[in-house]
């Protein structure tokens, strides 16, 4: 098994600099990660800066909250893709979930898969957020929404990703629909628990460490 080709190798604080992106894309280039995932200020840059290699761009949108309308969310998508973004993870409507509006959910999660085209779209669920009833749900909508891969979270809110979750929604979404676990990957026996679980995708800032045997710092 490739576990760096499971790796999208991530930065997405806000105050990123253009040198620790370039830090990431060049580790990107030793690695051969899957993808870099960095905030769509960095997507062209980023684009140029993997030319010659097959690691993917991917971005994000409606970014770390979920609350922009889906209006603004499929132009975020547009821009991105435009800018040379491969990949979107968008974030779903957390509050209009749990409100129950569903309706709002899935159609929100449509106007990002439709503006996409044929760019891979992973949908967060922000699964510390939710009830396991909700994370369900959550997934069962991308998937009627006609997402590429469900992925649990942003890294921003209260926790990561967890196996308990992993495993839940690859029970949900069966096997063939992409499951992201994004945060809580600090080792290699953390990133294999993550892919014996059912994920296809690992989201950390610490593939690096993480390929290396190392225990990484940090949440991400």
């Amino acid at each position: 098994m490739k576990l760096n080709k499971y790796i999208d190798h991530t930065l997405l604080k806000q105050d990123a600099t253009e040198n620790q992106i370039d830090c990431l894309l060049s580790e990107a280039r030793e690695y051969d990660f899957a993808s870099v995932c960095v905030n769509p200020t960095w997507v062209e840059h980023a684009k140029k800066g993997l030319e010659g290699t097959d690691v993917k761009v991917c971005t994000v949108v409606g970014f770390p909250l979920g609350a922009t309308t889906s209006a603004v969310k499929a132009f975020e998508t547009k821009e991105a893709i435009q800018n040379g973004a491969d990949e979107i993870d968008m974030v779903i409507n957390v509050g209009a979930l749990k409100s129950g509006d569903l309706a709002l959910v899935e159609s929100d999660i449509r106007a990002v898969v439709e503006a996409s085209s044929d760019k891979l779209v992973k949908v967060i669920i922000e699964a510390c957020l939710l009830t396991d009833q909700e994370k369900i749900v959550a997934c069962q909508l991308a998937q009627k929404a006609g997402a590429d891969f469900v992925k649990t979270s942003t890294g921003f809110s209260t926790g990561g990703a967890t196996v308990a979750d992993v495993t839940l929604m690859r029970e949900t979404v069966g096997p063939d629909m992409g499951v992201k676990a994004a945060g809580g990957a600090r080792s290699y026996a953390d990133a294999l628990a993550f892919v014996e679980a059912g994920a296809t995708r690992i989201g950390t800032s610490a593939g690096v460490a993480i390929l290396k045997g190392e225990l990484a710092d940090g949440d991400y």
